[in-house]
């Protein structure tokens, strides 16, 4: 034991490494340690163990025979009543569990070392979302616990078909990672093939989902997101029930889910809790809101300086009147007030939450007011930008928006050198893209290329409940109508038989 502990020091080597020296009653002489970082284990399991370990060494008293094994079991029976003890013999092991927050006991005499699961590290309660705001619906939101998070879910959906696989991430952080999904829906060839890009993963650490989501990604050079990401349980459950699977990180308040569509991207949760008419009308405005977050500024610029022709006469006297004066052209306007704007942008995140947003706000207005008075740029710019600001948020994936932020100075500069004429190319260049993508597998634009029509009910438009209740053709193994799968019984089933 001595030995170990030697060992365990010279490779830990930290001041928060606790090691408690102790022995049974003084003619037995069993000698045993136990060993845990500090503020990594509760302090409510440590008053149990010290409380469970009297009892322990009690019993040992009256024991007719007093050896390191007899002992180490009696440790097990006592131990795995209340919380999971695992055992094992490598060195490599017992620092894997003390970095993880187990309690770990060494009895001198015996090398097979016991670990408590003791991990309860401080962190937030569960909160309302702050990155997808809803009026309707569970106002629940992850934590940076993922046991929290899996109960979460579990708290949604009590069928056993749930399963859980757990892996550990991070050649030096050992971040615990947890694939979950329903075994039933979820098509085996997709979830095997989550599992080996999981553990394909080779980095020192994983401080976030967002590591995950970057290395196992299909095309990972493409501007758009091909796994989706959400705080909410309710989106991520109702994800698994479609057949999907979850992958839950220790440490990040976002749970991905994949495979992941485009037109998921412009959904949220609260959707399925309002009428289908006014969902269906939302839904239409985030697709208009994503072309006028992309093309309106690029437009502009294209019929500012190629095709005059094509503008209404009043509306183009109006913009040569507001652009007299200014000394730069259309396209250099255009590209200092949206770089402008985005700085704002980033200003009002980075700032502190209380000044941040007012900041952002009365910048934006009193320079934008200040460069029109001052003849640097024209009014119709400051219309063209702030459109396109107010369009870009409509988008409810963050990950989204930051595409369309990137396609909109794309389409900018190729609208400044090539026209309508560019326009139209980019969008059909753009248009390919999104074919070509996929995720883990899925083509990326299904139901749309390739089409299914039973999945086209809840796209762009959706449809009531009641009509659409067949599962995402391509990505679950079960598509059957969801309000038959309780009036299905299956030959297997029957012969289940009953608990006794």
């Amino acid at each position: 034991m001595d030995e170990n502990i030697n060992n365990i020091k010279a490779t830990i080597g930290s001041s928060d490494l606790i090691i408690n020296l102790s022995k049974s009653h003084p003619d037995r002489h069993i000698r045993f340690a136990s060993l845990y970082i500090d503020n990594l284990i509760s302090n409510q399991i440590l008053s149990i163990y010290s409380a469970e370990l009297g009892k322990i060494l009690i019993s040992v008293e009256n024991m007719e025979t007093k050896n390191s094994k007899e002992f180490f079991n009696l440790l097990i029976n006592q131990f795995s009543s209340f919380r999971r003890v695992s055992q094992g013999s490598s060195l490599d092991k017992v620092m894997e569990g003390l970095l993880s927050g187990e309690l770990v006991f060494l009895i001198d005499g015996y090398s097979i070392f016991l670990s408590i699961d003791a991990y309860s590290p401080e962190g937030r309660s569960i909160e309302q979302p702050t990155s997808q705001s809803i009026v309707r619906g569970p106002k629940e939101a992850f934590t940076e616990k993922s046991g929290i998070n899996i109960s979460l879910i579990r708290k949604r959906i009590r069928d056993k078909a749930l399963k859980i696989e757990s892996l550990t991430i991070g050649n030096r952080t050992k971040t615990k990672v947890a694939l979950v999904y329903i075994s039933d829906l979820a098509k085996q060839e997709i979830i095997d093939e989550i599992i080996r890009r999981l553990k394909a993963i080779r980095i020192d650490g994983i401080l976030d989902s967002g590591y995950i989501e970057e290395q196992i990604k299909d095309n990972r050079y493409s501007i758009f997101p091909t796994i989706l990401s959400s705080e909410k349980p309710d989106a991520v459950a109702g994800c698994l029930l479609e057949g999907k699977a979850a992958i839950v990180v220790d440490g990040s308040p976002f749970v991905l889910t994949a495979p992941a569509l485009f037109v998921e991207f412009f959904q949220a949760s609260e959707d399925y809790y309002h009428q289908f008419h006014i969902s269906t009308f939302v839904r239409l405005f985030r697709y208009i809101s994503f072309a006028l977050s992309i093309f309106v500024p690029s437009i502009y610029i294209a019929l500012a300086s190629f095709h005059q022709e094509m503008i209404p006469t009043p509306l183009l006297i109006s913009m040569m009147a507001s652009h007299e004066g200014v000394p730069f052209p259309t396209t250099i306007e255009v590209f200092l007030m949206e770089a402008v704007f985005e700085i704002l942008r980033e200003a009002g995140i980075r700032m502190p939450r209380v000044i941040g947003p007012a900041i952002s706000i009365v910048g934006a207005l009193v320079l934008g007011q200040a460069a029109v008075e001052a003849g640097i740029i024209s009014a119709m710019i400051v219309i063209i930008v702030s459109i396109t600001a107010i369009s870009s948020f409509a988008i409810p994936n963050y990950g989204m928006g930051n595409a369309a932020r990137t396609l909109r100075f794309i389409m900018m500069l190729i609208a400044s050198v090539f026209g309508i004429f560019g326009i139209y190319m980019a969008t059909i260049f753009l248009l390919l893209e999104l074919c070509r993508l996929k995720s883990i597998g899925v083509p990326y634009m299904s139901p749309f290329a390739p089409k299914a029509k039973t999945a086209l009910k809840d796209t762009i438009l959706r449809f009531p409940l009641w009509k659409n209740m067949a599962r995402p053709e391509g990505i679950s193994a079960d598509p059957s109508p969801r309000a038959n799968d309780m009036d299905i019984v299956t030959d297997k089933q029957k012969k289940q038989p009953e608990f006794r």
